[in-house]
């Protein structure tokens, strides 16, 4: 049975255009947290996936984070620059470059995570706990779903 019909099209009710334009909407609104702070939003979300062990090399994190090496290197660049993260030769594999955070990195890491939390309370606050609760439940099936396709 088919949920979703191009015809009449609306954006106001397209799972994509919705969840973009969600998206876009939260980095706006996140921005001035990182206003005082030394990484800007991107760079913060690679600290954060090194801090749970999402991506390990810079070839994960560009994956994670859906940008290309180019601009993922330069992001590791900067980040190990201010010694917020270290990269590290495996020993087992010559190649391959670890990436993991020093302890700086993990305190501006926990800072901003801690604000960037409290934005999202902010913008929730008129929700119920369930509600909440359904809305995270959703997203991650949507997320899992569309990790078997990506």
């Amino acid at each position: 049975m088919t949920q979703h019909c191009p015809d009449p099209f609306d954006p106001e009710r397209a799972v994509g255009y919705l969840t973009k334009r969600v998206f876009q909407l939260a980095r706006i609104g996140v921005e001035p947290v990182f206003a005082d702070e030394e990484v800007t939003h991107v760079q913060w979300s690679a600290l954060m996936a090194l801090q749970y062990g999402v991506g390990g090399t810079a070839a994960e994190l560009a994956r994670h984070l859906c940008h290309d090496t180019g601009a993922t290197t330069r992001i590791v660049d900067t980040l190990e620059e201010r010694g917020l993260i270290q990269r590290c030769r495996c020993t087992e594999d010559r190649r391959v470059v670890r990436l993991s955070l020093t302890d700086a990195g993990n305190v501006v890491s926990d800072r901003c995570k801690a604000k960037v939390v409290a934005q999202w309370n902010d913008w929730l606050a008129d929700w119920s706990h369930e509600e909440i609760e359904r809305f995270v439940g959703d997203l991650q099936r949507l997320r899992n779903k569309l990790e078997t396709v990506a």
